[in-house]
């Protein structure tokens, strides 16, 4: 009985003139036949947010993403050090009012 030969990977083309879309905010949802991950980008202080790119995934596939950028992350943190992620809440981190950072010498004793 002879093994599988080994599978390459396929080779991707990107296409002149695709959009590039910078997100700071995801919003997942599901069904029992797939994952919606919906990408905007929100302004600090903002409440309302624009969905740049929608993929749609099967279960399997999203959980093929999730370790992929778990074992990227990995290899990341490794190189440039632990990304530390705040202990408030992601509402808290992306919908509370805009906070202007104090003029020098105030509030400072």
């Amino acid at each position: 009985m002879s093994l599988p030969a080994p599978s390459t990977p396929p080779v991707l083309e990107i296409p002149s003139g695709l959009d590039v879309v910078y997100a700071n905010l995801a919003r997942i949802a599901h069904s029992p036949a797939d994952i919606v991950i919906d990408f905007a980008h929100i302004l600090p202080g903002e409440t309302k947010a624009t969905v740049k790119a929608r993929v749609l995934m099967s279960p399997l596939s999203a959980k093929l993403l999730m370790r992929a950028l778990a074992e990227n992350l990995a290899r990341y943190e490794s190189v440039f050090g632990e990304i530390v992620v705040p202990n408030a809440s992601l509402a808290e981190n992306l919908f509370r009012p805009h906070q202007p950072p104090e003029p020098p010498g105030e509030g400072k004793a």
